[in-house]
């Protein structure tokens, strides 16, 4: 299942969950493994693997555990490229550069 914004919080956390477990398998990690090596309960990674709400601080540890911070990184990035971003910025830019110089009114401007 693919999460998206129009993905429900509840579902967006159970697929989460799912995708954790698996990973967890597939680098032949048990639960009680894992939780001993994040430093959580045992009881906090069954929630959290079954989709019901899990800390955050949590999430980073159980990450941590498996060795896959750069999924930290990935989930929300030190700096964030947004080319809708970059063309609303350079139109603010722009805006200001069109400011008409001291005593010159909108239309008067020499060309």
């Amino acid at each position: 299942m693919k999460i998206d914004y129009l993905t429900p919080e509840d579902a967006a956390l159970v697929e989460m969950g799912r995708r954790l477990a698996r990973v967890r398998k597939q680098q032949g990690f048990s639960q009680i493994r894992l939780a001993e090596e994040a430093g959580v309960g045992v009881a906090t990674l069954c929630r959290i693997e079954s989709g019901q709400d899990g800390q955050m601080a949590s999430w980073l540890k159980l990450l941590k555990g498996l060795r896959m911070t750069a999924a930290i990184d990935t989930l929300l990035p030190e700096t964030f490229d947004s080319p809708m971003a970059e063309v609303l910025f350079g139109a603010k830019k722009n805006q200001k550069a069109r400011v008409a110089e001291p005593g010159i009114r909108w239309g008067d401007q020499i060309e």
